[in-house]
């Protein structure tokens, strides 16, 4: 019974994959398995299946599926708001950042980090209060500041979409993409679940997907 559930299991994400595979098309984003809502065994199966980028956006959950899954060859992502007391604990447990959004945040990773950690710069580009970023206003000086910091590798631009409304999501997808152009920067993380194919359409070179692979 174990078996055929696990067959079972392993059957859906191939399925689930491969149309998402497929909506990608000719694009060369990479998928980035959103793994907040799957245990270790489900990213040990996706994990032979080729999904070999997993995301988390709790330190905690984080730093026990690297232990256990210690065996395999994971690059992983931290996708979520990183509190500033969750630092020490874990930035030379991940290969990328997702939400850079403070000086305050860069000054902990400087002194905690002990190689270049590769990080997107989160923008908020509608300013929405209930969410984190920084605002493209203020974009340009927070990116010359953080020139001084020798653990912060800068390498693209993370933002969210606009939940329920694709019109402003290709919006705001168009803006940052834009952005990313500007600042001669190779990577954009935008796009999950709901809105990725917008994503794609703008640029996307990693997209958070969650619910639709593990559906």
């Amino acid at each position: 019974m174990a078996m055929s559930c696990c067959l079972g299991l392993m059957s859906n994400f191939n399925q689930n994959l491969t149309e998402i595979k497929k909506t990608l098309g000719k694009s060369k984003a990479k998928i980035i398995c959103a793994s907040k809502y799957i245990e270790a065994d489900s990213i040990r199966e996706l994990f032979h299946l080729g999904v070999t980028d997993f995301g988390e956006n709790r330190t905690e959950a984080l730093l026990n599926k690297k232990q256990t899954l210690k065996d395999l060859n994971i690059t992983w992502h931290f996708i979520g708001h990183l509190q500033t007391n969750k630092v020490k604990s874990m930035i030379n447990e991940i290969d990328y950042l997702h939400s850079l959004d403070s000086i305050k945040l860069a000054k902990m990773i400087q002194t905690y980090r002990d190689k270049p950690l590769k990080c997107f710069i989160e923008i908020n580009v509608l300013k929405d209060l209930m969410k984190t970023g920084i605002y493209e206003e203020y974009l340009d000086e927070f990116i010359q500041r953080l020139k001084k910091y020798d653990k912060i590798e800068i390498v693209g631009f993370m933002a969210m979409g606009k939940q329920n409304n694709l019109t402003k999501t290709d919006e705001v997808f168009k803006r940052v993409n834009l952005l990313k152009k500007y600042y001669k920067l190779p990577e954009l993380s935008i796009g999950m679940s709901d809105d990725y194919q917008v994503a794609i359409e703008n640029g996307a070179t990693m997209v958070r997907i969650g619910r639709l692979l593990v559906k």
